[in-house]
């Protein structure tokens, strides 16, 4: 990735986005990034990423997206998100992202939106809305 600056997120640390496995990789896309704080300013409450940037081997494990999907390539975050929060983050992520993804069952702790930028081609069609 070139020139890329944690500062440029102000409300995101390199922390929040690290492989779960340990391996210490949080190669975010910047285009992404700047649609993720674009709506982190618009909604204007923080968010708790659950999952953000995933080794090859890690997503292996933890999704059926194969060793390309779009944490892999950073350009994809689940949100902790429920409730009103949450119909603010997917009317905001409905206009930045071209994929969005829908988890709101179950105990709040465990509810999400998933959002990725991958473009139309790559993986699946593009925009697209699902729900887990």
């Amino acid at each position: 990735m070139t020139d890329f600056d944690w500062n440029d997120y102000p409300n995101f640390t390199e922390a929040e986005f690290v492989c779960k496995c340990g391996c210490g990789r949080a190669d975010m896309d910047q285009d992404f990034m700047g649609r993720l704080q674009a709506m982190r300013s618009s909604v204007s409450f923080p968010f708790v990423i659950t999952s953000g940037f995933r080794c090859p081997d890690h997503n292996d494990k933890v999704s059926g997206s194969g060793r390309t999907g779009a944490h892999t390539t950073g350009k994809a975050a689940d949100i902790q998100v429920w409730g009103e929060s949450a119909h603010n983050v997917l009317k905001q992520a409905m206009t930045l992202f071209t994929g969005v993804g829908v988890a709101q069952k179950g105990a709040s702790h465990s509810r999400f939106i998933h959002v990725d930028s991958i473009s139309p081609g790559q993986e699946k069609p593009r925009p697209t809305v699902w729900s887990y």
